[in-house]
């Protein structure tokens, strides 16, 4: 098929303008058609608002130490709609970011929820059957950190009355919580022919006996329960969840909805869950309407590295070469991409079962063999090395990190958690996470951000672990039930930088049909995380995704306070657009009276220890009479600032020099001749 007659046959099929979903379409393509802005001129973009939601105001530091701002915007019903961390809904005008409703679901700031304050979307859904005009024919579904499903009149924001009690479902968790916050909701529902999903998001590491990992489905319109699927099956092993706690994708046509799942409870040993686990660490297609499971394909067999699902499986239509196919994309932690049939969940690409490291702890039951795929390559290196250790400054070295990875198990991917301590890379946090991949349909291209980072797993057998104090910085899990407990902490030179080589974040885009990376970019400096303004270009960690558009950009937040583009064909970074503080989440674009805008929650991620804000900023082109400022283009840049402050001391060092000098000049005094 010529290509321009399949670019045209995909774009038809493109998601709509508006960004009426979490990842552009139900799909997750994250794949915008509009083309307004382009390469040639992301440089005029200008800021058209930024919205506080009024967080930084009304709570108190401490709680907002606790929040990480990754929600997407919706554009929908001629509102920008999207939720804050303690799950207030927010519509706005597109244009102006003036508030146009607010509903506070009232979350108790003594929640203390283990995942942090998060909510990354909202859904939309419109009821077919409801006449035109009615009460909440359209409707927004938002899950709570403190477990309950809402549902509100997405024109006003109000509760609606038949769902449920008064607009809202409690979840039924079917055990005792060890704390208010063990269990919560983070990321979006999706709706499939009239019942509404939605998955949890569950404390790591705390017990054997967690709370069950149950996916549950309820009636979209009176929030009636339809049914429930637990992706563990618990037949002769003791575990709790292996839930999915990543945003979902739906396929209308075919009724199905696609679930990312979890590693099995705890995470890092399996002694007491024999076998595969099966459908844990999982891309699992049911029945929308029934809960029925369709196909399931594991990704990691009998997981003790964290190495759960932890990013929306794409739904795209590949050419493979042979054929157009409708498939599944799942990225992974590892930097695994996996390609899947839609309907049979076989890989479209042969996937082998590789030999991995063996040789747990007492106890543990190892998978010998690990499914590899074989024609789509890595995203990124998935061993380190001691070659790969950072030496800030080459003739000292890193004594501190040396330290750490001294006498380190270290086998390369899938090396076992043990007590004398393992590296594991990527790290638990990928890889890819919850930001997942976006797919341009057109140009059939698959992009992706991901980190470089190295974490650092010590199991610590019961009898040492009641009376263990770890430092800050470090992670301690009890792993109650199981006979080990466990540390995890980065890799960290005492000078605050990452024991491995930068890059430390980058974009990757790939070719799924050849089998190709076509281009990797760093993305992020060190400008806000460095003294005095240093922007090292360096790259941060990016948990968060991207959006691709027809006009050929990719944007992008990162852990520093910018929105990139970058060159779709290239990786060349086009723009920055500067942020009140980081955008750790996924950007969106919409077409509004005839503008193109590009719009990014810039609130921080308290995890990764950037500063916190409560920001909502949205860019377009300058409009006639209007241009990028000055400042923009200059001090609004990485490296803007301390190049500023560099610029402004050296003048101020030389104006004092030449008044010392002048002063010394008057001092002296003149000789007379005589």
């Amino acid at each position: 098929m010529p290509t321009t007659l399949l670019g045209l046959l995909l774009l038809a099929a493109a998601p709509a303008c508006a960004w009426e979903h979490w990842g552009g379409d139900r799909g997750g393509q994250r794949f915008s058609p509009l083309a307004q802005i382009t390469p040639a001129n992301v440089g005029n973009l200008v800021r058209a608002f930024e919205f506080h939601t009024g967080d930084l105001e009304t709570r108190t530091p401490a709680l907002m130490a606790r929040t990480k701002f990754e929600a997407t915007p919706l554009l929908v019903e001629d509102s920008l709609i999207f939720c804050t961390p303690f799950n207030e809904v927010i519509a706005l005008d597109p244009a102006t970011g003036a508030q146009k409703w607010r509903y506070d679901p009232k979350v108790s700031p003594g929640q203390r929820p283990g995942n942090r304050y998060a909510c990354r979307g909202v859904t939309y859904w419109v009821d077919e059957q409801a006449a035109e005009g009615a009460a909440c024919r359209s409707r927004i579904f938002m899950g709570t950190n403190d477990t309950r499903l809402i549902a509100l009149d997405a024109r006003t924001g109000t509760p609606c009355a038949d769902f449920g009690a008064n607009g809202e479902v409690k979840i039924e968790i079917g055990k005792p919580l060890l704390w208010p916050g063990e269990f919560q909701i983070t990321s979006p529902p999706v709706v499939s022919h009239g019942v509404v999903v939605v998955g949890s998001s569950i404390s790591d590491n705390m017990r054997v006996d967690a709370p069950l990992g149950i996916v549950r489905a309820f009636d979209a319109r009176t929030g009636t329960a339809r049914w429930s699927f637990d992706p563990l099956v618990h037949d002769g092993i003791s575990a709790g969840h292996a839930n999915v706690w990543a945003p979902m994708s739906s396929d209308e046509s075919r009724g199905l909805v696609f679930l990312p799942t979890t590693s099995p409870s705890p995470d890092f040993w399996g002694g007491k869950r024999p076998g595969n686990d099966e459908h844990a660490n999982s891309v699992v297609a049911l029945r929308g309407e029934t809960g029925e499971l369709v196909w399931s394909f594991q990704t990691v067999h009998h997981d003790v590295w964290d190495y759960d699902l932890p990013a929306q499986p794409t739904l795209a239509r590949i050419d493979t070469g042979e054929a157009l196919r409708d498939v599944v994309i799942q990225p992974t932690k590892q930097g695994f991409v996996f390609v899947l049939d839609r309907d049979t969940g076989k890989p479209v690409w042969p996937v082998e079962e590789r030999a991995v490291p063996q040789g747990g702890v007492e106890g543990e039951m190892l998978s010998p063999t690990q499914p590899f795929p074989t024609h789509v390559p890595d995203l990124m290196p998935q061993r380190f090395a001691a070659e790969d250790e950072f030496k800030f400054l080459p003739i000292i070295g890193s004594p501190s990190c040396d330290a750490q990875l001294s006498g380190l198990r270290n086998d390369g991917l899938y090396t076992p958690p043990s007590t004398q301590g393992t590296v594991i890379f990527p790290m638990t946090g990928g890889g890819v996470n919850w930001g997942g991949a976006a797919f341009d349909p057109v140009n059939q291209i698959l992009y992706a951000n991901t980190s470089y980072v190295v974490h650092l797993v010590k199991l610590i057998p019961r009898a040492e672990a009641e009376a263990l104090k770890p430092p800050p910085g470090v992670d301690f899990g009890l792993q109650t039930g199981a006979p080990f407990a466990m540390t995890r902490k980065l890799a960290m030179s005492k000078l605050g930088l990452l024991c491995n080589k930068p890059p430390w974040g980058a974009l990757v885009a790939l070719d799924l049909k050849a089998g190709k990376i076509l281009w990797r970019s760093t993305v992020g400096t060190t400008e806000d995380r460095a003294p005095l303004g240093l922007a090292f270009a360096w790259g941060t960690p990016l948990v968060n995704g991207v959006a691709v558009t027809a006009g050929g950009l990719v944007f992008t937040g990162a852990m520093d306070a910018y929105l990139r583009a970058f060159d779709a064909k290239s990786g060349e970074e086009l723009w920055q657009g500067r942020l009140p503080v980081p955008g750790v989440a996924n950007p969106m674009t919409y077409l509004w009276k005839g503008e193109q805008y590009v719009a990014i929650a810039a609130g921080g991620h308290s995890e990764s220890g950037t500063t916190i804000g409560d920001s909502v900023v949205a860019f377009r082109l300058a409009r006639t009479g209007e241009a990028p400022s000055l400042w923009s283009r200059t001090i609004d840049r990485p490296g803007g600032r301390f190049r500023s402050k560099a610029i402004v001391s050296v003048l101020a060092l030389a104006l004092i020099a030449a008044a010392a000098w002048r002063w010394r000049r008057r001092a002296t005094p003149r000789r007379t001749a005589g």
